[in-house]
């Protein structure tokens, strides 16, 4: 299995380092290495197995690859990909399905129905409860400017903080672990904004 994930790693990797627009700061080939690693973090601290762990790792790599062909429905677009791909690394229509679930419980608003939904759409977002948030919002403040340059740093802090104030992580575990991070995140960009 882990040899497998090596492969699958090293294939989309490639694909991403090769295919994604440069003005892709926040969606970048980073960002899906940094999915990938918390989503295998978040999976070991809710008790997934070896099994679950690789599905959620794979649906990580996968979850953003739909940027290659364009950014409107981008999860779709993975999903796609994923079913074209994963049956030549030997996954099943079933885990297929699962990975496809997953990718999909990313989307905003993120509404995730199962434990591996829960684990990838954390770790997509966590983030939000970091030392390296303000940094990483810059990145996706610089690729949004690109599809609308009439957005100005003001207006991103007030659609940051409507976006954080409603969001709610969906495990245990980031509940417990990331959400006080998180509100002194938000109270950060509120002092900001007075």
């Amino acid at each position: 299995m882990e040899t497998t994930f090596k492969t699958i790693y090293k294939d989309v990797i490639n694909k991403l380092d090769s295919y994604l627009p440069s003005h892709l700061t926040y969606h970048s080939t980073e960002h899906t290495k940094y999915v990938v690693k918390l989503s295998e973090y978040i999976g070991n601290k809710v008790g997934l197995n070896e099994r679950e762990l690789f599905l959620v790792k794979v649906a990580a790599l996968y979850h953003d690859l739909g940027f290659i062909i364009g950014p409107e429905d981008h999860e779709e677009k993975s999903c796609t990909l994923a079913i074209k791909d994963l049956p030549d690394y030997n996954i099943d229509q079933e885990e297929i399905e699962k990975i496809c679930g997953m990718i999909m419980a990313t989307k905003i608003p993120q509404v995730p129905t199962n434990i591996y939904e829960k684990v990838l759409a954390d770790a997509d977002l966590e983030y939000l409860s970091t030392d390296s948030f303000e940094r990483i919002s810059n990145l996706l403040y610089k690729e949004l400017q690109h599809f609308n340059d009439d957005l100005t740093l003001d207006k991103w802090n007030e659609i940051q903080i409507a976006f954080i104030a409603n969001h709610e992580y969906h495990t245990r575990y980031c509940k417990q672990n990331r959400e006080n991070k998180k509100q002194e995140n938000l109270q950060n960009l509120i002092n900001l904004s007075k």
